[in-house]
């Protein structure tokens, strides 16, 4: 898949490449939202992957907006983009899939003065509390949110989502390496479920130096070429 990314700023990273192959496990269909979207690289992996999934995304950053609605041309993916704030999105439609690689740096992390990079990156632009109100009221019933967060906060993560009335399901800690602690963690979360959480082996992603092989299998499945520019 060959996606086109901004030349300076946020570009997307491993915790999005980790994410798709875990939203893969649950193989989607229906309507699904992407929230957060950025260049477009979690939404458009999982609907190349899943042929019945109808694909749309919510993206704040006008940049952003154009790379991704470019990218999903490029690769012939249908799309709808909804330019505006996931928690200022007016849509009616009920989703059987929210996704989302959220902003997650939490209050204490030194800030950056990059504009692109401080939405990307900084959970002030999209709190958690209302972050899952805003989920809880455009999930259907029994419907599934997947996405990945800062490991350290995954405390808050179940209790904001008890909140809500959501239940995490299916949960697993990435470590950048096996003897060091988690740095994310992957949810697969439903509304009105009675399951008990499921803890997944934790993934692995580093082998020294290089990536694990879990990893490279991964980054084999993904296929995505990516190309830095102004468009």
């Amino acid at each position: 898949m060959l996606l086109y990314q901004p030349q300076e700023g946020y570009c997307y990273n491993s915790d999005s490449i980790f994410l798709y192959d875990f939203i893969s496990f649950f193989k989607p269909k229906g309507k699904l939202l992407d929230v957060g979207a950025g260049c477009g690289v979690v939404g458009l992996l999982v609907a190349r992957d899943n042929p019945k999934v109808k694909l749309e995304a919510v993206e704040k950053q006008e940049a952003f907006v154009h790379y991704a609605t470019t990218n999903a041309k490029v690769n012939k993916i249908e799309y709808k983009m909804h330019a505006c704030d996931f928690l200022e999105l007016e849509e009616t439609t009920k989703y059987d899939y929210i996704i989302s690689n959220p902003p997650f740096y939490h209050d204490g992390a030194s800030r950056s003065d990059n504009e692109m990079l401080f939405n990307a990156r900084y959970n002030i632009n999209l709190p958690l509390k209302e972050f899952f109100k805003k989920v809880s009221q455009t999930l259907k019933p029994k419907a599934h949110f997947i996405f990945c967060y800062d490991a350290s906060q995954f405390a808050l993560i179940c209790a904001e989502l008890d909140r809500v009335k959501l239940r995490v399901e299916d949960v697993q800690f990435v470590h950048p390496k096996i003897d060091k602690k988690a740095s994310l963690v992957m949810l697969h979360v439903r509304n009105s479920s009675k399951s008990l959480m499921k803890i997944w082996p934790p993934f692995i992603s580093f082998d020294g130096s290089d990536f694990s092989q879990q990893a490279q299998n991964i980054y084999k499945k993904a296929a995505t070429q990516s190309i830095k520019c102004q468009i």
